[in-house]
């Protein structure tokens, strides 16, 4: 006999969000997936850097890096303040720290 999913799809439709904003969740995603911004991201969620340190860190040129940080502050991830000439960066918010926190948590889980 079959069964019936009537309700858990009535369920799951009055919940999905729009097509736009999943575009917008699957686009944030696509920026995960590279591991220079992993780094970066890694790097950033345990203190704030400016350019050239990042740089240094992860062996890679300033203007590599910098590449990098605009993609990741275009999608909101990172974000910056000046002092002097120099620009620091940190993870914009407590939610990309707790994205960072809990993918590294569930990878090395076991």
């Amino acid at each position: 006999m079959p069964h019936n999913h009537d309700e858990a799809l009535k369920h799951v439709k009055s919940e999905m969000p729009a097509d736009e904003l999943l575009q917008d969740l699957g686009d944030l995603f696509k920026v995960f997936g590279d591991t220079t911004r992993i780094k970066i991201m890694y790097a950033l969620h345990e203190d704030e850097l400016c350019v050239c340190a990042i740089a240094e860190l992860i062996g890679m040129t300033q203007s590599a890096v910098s590449h990098q940080l605009k993609a990741l502050k275009n999608a909101n991830l990172v974000a910056s303040r000046r002092e002097g000439k120099t620009i620091y960066y940190r993870l914009s918010d407590e939610h990309v720290k707790s994205i960072i926190a809990q993918g590294f948590e569930h990878i090395t889980e076991n």
